[in-house]
């Protein structure tokens, strides 16, 4: 991993219970750097056994409550992580939570669009906005940009792109609420990077691939493993030319 990683001090995980988001636990504290502490999030910590298994092997990580749908869960976990982060600040916030409901033009609801945007869009926007005051904390310490000063990093989805959902690729995952709140999430992304740049918070959304734990159930090339792998890769390298980006696990830019 690049150095930016290795000046990373802090980071906070949602949706770290499971899939890709336990993956990026773990890679952190069994890869060849780890964050000084690693904040991981669950909406019931008891039943994420892994995840506890792995804070008990290494006490770096802390484990906290969070619904990511509840504004009360929230701001009672923004207390315990600035409890945990103390002047240090957080230096990197993954808004890795998010869930897949599926429903076609015929299939899809009012109300199954708008459970799929509170999780993916609005949560994470959230989110951000409620651990701002952590994030300019760690900012202030460092020049640049990168996950060694503050970043906030969005995983979305290939599916949010617009430009690509068209011709061959708009026959498959005719998934309307996901799509659309994905797109909603690069977008409020953006909106974030434009906002919070002056603050020197680096700002992007990252597509992990398709990976086997996926939702749909189809067969998919990337492990978790291999897929974060590359991700945090990716992570590492971040620098002001990457701020509002959309890139691919790969680190190949994506259209929106």
């Amino acid at each position: 991993m690049s150095g930016a990683v290795k000046n990373c001090r802090s980071v906070l995980v949602t949706g770290a219970n499971r899939g890709l988001g336990l993956q990026i636990v773990e890679s952190f504290v069994t890869g060849s750097f780890s964050p000084g502490r690693i904040i991981a999030t669950a909406r019931n910590p008891d039943g994420a056994k892994e995840l506890q298994n792995l804070a008990v092997k290494h006490p770096k990580i802390h484990i906290i409550q969070l619904d990511v749908v509840s504004q009360e869960s929230i701001e009672k976990a923004t207390v315990e992580v600035d409890q945990i982060v103390q002047e240090d600040g957080l230096n990197c916030l993954i808004n890795n939570a998010g869930i897949n409901v599926v429903a076609n033009f015929e299939t899809v609801t009012a109300e199954k669009m708008l459970e799929n945007f509170h999780t993916n869009s609005v949560a994470p926007l959230m989110i951000t906005k409620a651990l701002l005051p952590m994030l300019k904390r760690a900012a202030a310490k460092e020049t640049g940009m990168g996950i060694h000063r503050a970043a906030v990093i969005n995983m979305t989805s290939l599916l949010g792109s617009v430009e690509l959902n068209w011709g061959e690729h708009a026959n498959n995952f005719k998934w309307y609420p996901y799509r659309t709140s994905k797109s909603a999430l690069n977008m409020v992304t953006r909106c974030m990077a434009v906002d919070l740049e002056a603050d020197g918070i680096l700002c992007m959304a990252i597509h992990p691939g398709w990976v086997r734990t996926d939702m749909g159930g189809q067969e998919a090339p990337l492990s978790t493993e291999e897929s974060i792998t590359s991700v945090l890769n990716v992570i590492g390298g971040l620098s002001e030319k990457d701020h509002g980006s959309f890139l691919h696990y790969t680190g190949e830019p994506l259209p929106w």
